[in-house]
């Protein structure tokens, strides 16, 4: 899919709400996230992913996107996202394109988290924090979209339960909060 095949389709479509929310019934924290989309010449919008650090003590080794806590000094959360992937990868937010967002997604952690949807610049250098991220990536956009490439598997927690999204890609096992987003997106999309 092209970058403006893509802008096409997520811009004539109204925002829904995620169909993977958790109910808490406590106040939840705000988080965001950047998903990022790179545009390259022979195969079309790439999904940037990173792999968290195997020494984490939240979600250690898990693919995800760059992203996470807002902190007071945020004016937005967009500004949350933009902020965490400088932090975990130098991306500089001179190089992102911001076009949207997605419906809230609430995590079993209890975070609400602002998926923030943006075109990333080709040729981008990036700086890993070896503190919190061991691996940059991407995922042709084109893989996600796929259906045959969505799994789910129902699971409980607390006396109740809820979809454990998972979308393979080669080695990586995408799965859980990223993988809801990533459905989310193209649900928005197709």
């Amino acid at each position: 899919m092209t970058k403006n095949e893509f802008l096409l389709r997520f811009n004539l479509q109204g925002l829904a709400p995620s169909s993977h929310n958790y109910l808490h019934p406590q106040p939840l924290k705000s988080a965001a996230v950047l998903i990022g989309l790179v545009e390259t010449e022979s195969s079309g919008l790439q999904v940037l992913l990173t792999k968290r650090a195997s020494h984490l003590k939240h979600h250690p080794s898990q693919i995800s996107f760059p992203g996470g806590k807002a902190e007071r000094e945020d004016d937005s959360l967009t500004i949350t996202a933009l902020r965490e992937a400088q932090e975990e990868i130098g991306l500089s937010a001179r190089a992102v394109n911001v076009i949207g967002q997605l419906p809230v997604y609430q995590t079993i952690s209890g975070y609400q988290v602002t998926p923030i949807i943006a075109i990333i610049a080709k040729n981008q250098p990036y700086a890993i924090d070896t503190n919190e991220v061991s691996e940059i990536f991407q995922v042709p956009l084109q893989h996600f979209l796929k259906t045959t490439e969505h799994h789910v598997v129902v699971a409980s927690k607390n006396g109740r339960q809820h979809n454990v999204h998972f979308m393979p890609y080669k080695h990586y096992n995408i799965w859980g909060a990223t993988a809801a987003m990533l459905k989310d997106l193209v649900n928005h999309i197709n």
